[in-house]
């Protein structure tokens, strides 16, 4: 079984919602990304997306924007992005790791050595955010032989046909992005939420997982309420940058403000 599958299999017995952090590979250098995956675990992190730094993440607001810019200025590049997936699972071997970004640092790898390399460090989903499932007849075949997970975004302008066929193609958990907007963009309403949820639920039994507009404890548990899990990134990756000067801190502020999620959310 996926180590996704199985999490959220753990996840469903215990009566608890996954918390998934984002952060952005690379930010602010390449030598911090495995220590602040080891700390969003401690906090409670139930899995990890670990964001490719691209110069052109259009579905991302300003603050994992810069801090693509960021990553990207120190060198960091997919190929690194994969090692560091590698030098996490020397220590840990059970939280899984989702890769999200877009297509063309996959591209310039090629899909089926990208995959292979992929499913051999251990990585167990991945997340193209410009590839939706009608342009992944070649990819996504390749993903499912190594036993990657495909997963896919469902936005609130999304068509009920549509939905239905991106539930279809779709593994590991659905993203709903919460919003009309990029990340990091306005204030989340949990009935709204809910609402968009409630259709999605009669198409599929993947886990329905919000992110956008996650910004503390209170808006995680709300969501907790009405989704499976709650996806953070814009919180987690404006402390990074608030402290680019002082990178020494950012581990324990990161996991000051996941476990502020994880409490809330378990109440």
């Amino acid at each position: 079984m996926n180590r996704i599958d199985q999490r959220f299999s753990e996840l469903k017995e215990q009566g608890r919602k996954a918390l998934i952090p984002y952060i952005t590979a690379g930010d602010p250098a390449p030598q911090y990304t495995v220590g602040f995956m080891h700390a969003l675990v401690e906090a409670g992190a139930d899995i990890i997306e670990l964001g490719v730094p691209f110069s052109d993440p259009m579905a991302d607001g300003p603050v994992i924007q810069k801090a693509c810019e960021r990553a990207l200025k120190q060198g960091t590049r997919l190929v690194n992005l994969l090692d560091m997936v590698a030098e996490f699972r020397q220590v840990d071997t059970e939280t899984p790791i989702v890769l999200m970004g877009y297509l063309n640092p996959i591209e310039r790898i090629g899909y089926e050595t990208f995959a292979d390399k992929a499913a051999s460090v251990g990585v167990d989903g991945v997340l193209v955010v410009d590839m939706p499932p009608e342009e992944a007849d070649e990819f996504g075949p390749l993903l499912k032989a190594r036993d990657l997970a495909a997963i896919f975004l469902v936005a609130p302008t999304t068509s009920h046909a549509r939905a239905a066929t991106i539930c279809a193609h779709g593994e590991g958990y659905l993203y709903y992005v919460s919003l009309k907007g990029v990340t990091g963009a306005a204030t989340l309403n949990a009935d709204d939420v809910a609402e968009h949820l409630a259709p999605l639920r009669e198409m599929t039994n993947l886990p329905l997982c919000v992110g956008f507009g996650i910004r503390d404890g209170v808006t995680a548990a709300e969501v907790a309420k009405v989704a499976d899990g709650v996806i953070v990134g814009s919180a987690l990756v404006n402390r990074i940058a608030e402290s680019v000067e002082a990178p020494e801190t950012i581990a324990g502020q990161l996991k000051s403000v996941l476990a502020e999620m994880r409490t809330a959310m378990d109440a």
